[in-house]
């Protein structure tokens, strides 16, 4: 609906200030030529004259007409998800959606998969983290390059881990993230964490807090059990396959090749006890970090993945939605004014140069 209203284009200090004096100016003239010497100025040009400045008055309070527009806003999600490829992510110990174990890495590929599934037409950014975090993938809309940098994802070799600290992708996360937020300031930012929470690093970890200005909500997913399972020895240029075959001591095996495996498979050490490591997924780190995010836990098993529970749940309410908004614009609507201003005022000029002929 349009409205018409009065906006100065100088403001209403000025504008309105320029009214007065061209009105005040105006009833000057009327009282002048009705009480005063006018000479021998005629009615007309009176008129004409008070015109002039009633016109230039009303110009300058800037009428305008205010034009209501609906604007619909498309709210995109952005999903940031950051996966941990320390050794302890090929331990067989995981399930996912069955009751098959596989490496916990194989698990967070699936969970990768169906997060993807999950938020569509959203994009994606992918941070890889062991030693120190990677952006592997900058945020894009395109999910089939999330799921083939998750099937390319390996376990660091045993020979460059010092030992798993949470907060390796910390640094990472916060410029990722406040880019994307910096880039896209209305868009809605999930983040997913995927590890299996086991913290050995000597050093004590970050709070991930900080990364809380950026994002709208947090999920914390963690693969693994609690029982745990020993720690493949990784050679470097090896693939987490190659060695996830016999990487628990979950399960025997009845069958020789089986067997045989197992009996060539090389372990970590514990440097203490001289014995093979045994690695058990953290609950209580993967929860802390989900309270320093303001985010929730969700650990991956035989019946709970990310197609179902609190991450299906995230991606319905985070989904791409589109909002209409109301706005007002006032254009000025000066110009028929400024027209017969300059007609006036033309008339005016001619009307003295006349005049002035007259009197030669």
């Amino acid at each position: 609906m349009n409205t018409f209203t009065f906006s100065p284009l100088l403001g209403w200090a000025v504008g309105g200030t320029i009214a007065l004096v061209m009105l005040v100016l105006a009833i000057v003239e009327v009282v002048r030529h009705t009480f005063g010497d006018a000479g021998d100025e005629t009615m007309l040009a009176c008129v004409r004259r008070m015109l002039i400045c009633l016109t230039v008055g009303a110009m300058a309070l800037g009428p305008s007409m205010v034009v209501s527009t609906t604007s619909r806003a498309v709210n995109n999600t952005d999903v940031v998800m950051a996966v941990d490829v320390t050794g302890s992510m090929a331990v067989k110990d995981a399930t996912y959606g069955s009751a098959e174990l596989t490496t916990r890495l194989q698990a967070a590929k699936q969970a990768v998969n169906d997060v993807t599934k999950a938020y569509a037409d959203s994009s994606f950014a992918a941070v890889r983290f062991g030693a120190s975090g990677t952006l592997d993938v900058p945020l894009t809309p395109d999910a089939a390059a999330i799921r083939n940098w998750a099937a390319t994802l390996a376990p660091e070799a045993t020979s460059v881990s010092s030992g798993s600290s949470l907060d390796a992708p910390l640094d990472q996360l916060i410029t990722t993230l406040k880019d994307i937020r910096t880039a896209h300031p209305d868009d809605a930012i999930v983040l997913y964490v995927i590890t299996d929470g086991e913290q050995t690093s000597a050093q004590s970890r970050r709070t991930f807090s900080t990364l809380r200005h950026y994002i709208n909500d947090a999920i914390v997913v963690g693969v693994g059990s609690t029982q745990g399972g020993r720690i493949p020895l990784i050679k470097d240029g090896v693939s987490s396959d190659s060695s996830s075959g016999s990487s628990s001591d979950s399960s025997d095996s009845s069958d020789s090749s089986n067997s045989k495996d197992s009996d060539t498979q090389q372990w970590v050490t514990d440097p203490d006890t001289k014995q093979p490591g045994v690695s058990k997924m953290d609950e209580t780190t993967l929860k802390n970090l989900a309270d320093e995010l303001g985010g929730s836990v969700v650990t991956l098993s035989a019946t709970n993945t990310m197609a179902n529970g609190r991450s299906a749940e995230a991606s319905k309410k985070w989904s791409v939605g589109t909002t209409a908004k109301q706005r007002t614009r006032t254009n000025p609507v000066v110009w028929p004014l400024a027209a017969v201003a300059l007609v006036l005022i033309a008339w005016e000029m001619g009307s003295m140069i006349a005049t002035s002929r007259r009197l030669l």
